[in-house]
């Protein structure tokens, strides 16, 4: 199993890499947990730069970011912490995600919009090119081909280097590949939530690297006595590490970025690239995850 990916064709990346949106604040009172966060930036900010430092000295390359995390502070957060940027070191960030309150995430296409926010996004990335950009949503109401034409513009200036799109269809990577090369797709999948396995293999088949957000979920199938946690012990690892470790077998393209705040979890996250799985471990969960409701 291949250690490193890469992407567009031309930036090694480590298969394991590091989301950063946990790194906000926690919701403010009043809040619903599930829709107020990502918000404001980290109340311990020290802290959340630490984690960020020790990614890189765990050999993490691949950082993902978006301008809507926290109202474009988590990527200033970013550049604080690791700027100026080794050379190994890969940024993605999306565009085209308003944020008027802290329950609301509006999707906003308009071609001007999106040019906008990517010149925001390399001010506060302190970059003169972003290495990865991504549509963050698809806006219904505007053209596709308009929105991957604006995302196509930057590329054409010198801005961007690789595009990419998020929770997208593979018809919609189809339609945007016919406007500019897609360099990666990033969706929502875990081992539970199996809804884009369509998107997977297309990815594969045309070498576009598939960024799982979400990567390690919760519910019945990582129970306690769940085949999961079987798996885990015959192979002497947490449950965590072997659910992003059946990401990774599960395909080439797949480069799991999940998110936490304690250093600790990071190191066992960043551990999971050496677990394997036999065959017939890999097949034993995957039943398990074709059987769960999606998350």
């Amino acid at each position: 199993m291949a250690s490193t990916f890469e992407l567009g064709g031309d930036l090694p990346v480590g298969r394991i890499g590091y989301g950063t949106m946990r790194l906000a604040a926690a919701p403010e009172p009043g809040f619903d947990a599930g829709a107020g966060h990502i918000w404001r930036a980290p109340r311990d900010r020290d802290a959340a730069i630490a984690v960020l430092r020790r990614a890189a000295e765990l050999g993490i390359t691949l950082f993902d970011t978006a301008d809507s995390y926290a109202l474009g502070e988590n990527e200033a957060l970013v550049a604080e912490a690791l700027h100026p940027y080794r050379d190994d070191v890969v940024i993605a960030t999306k565009v085209g995600v308003a944020r008027p309150s802290p329950t609301e995430w509006v999707p906003i296409g308009h071609p001007a919009y999106l040019r906008q926010q990517a010149e925001l996004s390399l001010r506060r990335l302190r970059v003169d090119r972003i290495d990865l950009l991504q549509l963050h949503r698809v806006d219904p109401a505007v053209p596709l081909a308009d929105q991957i034409g604006a995302l196509r513009q930057l590329v054409e200036e010198g801005k961007v280097r690789h595009i990419g799109l998020s929770e997208v269809s593979v018809g919609q990577l189809r339609e945007a590949a016919e406007v500019t090369p897609i360099a990666a797709v990033q969706n929502l999948y875990n081992l539970g939530a199996r809804q884009h396995e369509d998107v997977v293999d297309y990815a594969a088949a045309q070498g576009i690297a598939f960024i799982p957000f979400f990567p390690v979920a919760g519910g019945s199938h990582a129970a306690a006595d769940s085949p999961l946690a079987e798996v885990a012990a015959e192979i002497g690892a947490t449950p965590a590490q072997t659910a992003l470790a059946w990401l990774l077998h599960r395909s080439p393209v797949i480069l799991p970025i999940p998110g936490t705040t304690s250093i600790e979890h990071l190191a066992e996250n960043t551990a999971a690239a050496q677990v394997r799985l036999s065959a017939e471990q890999f097949d034993r969960l995957s039943a398990v995850g074709a059987a769960a409701v999606p998350a």
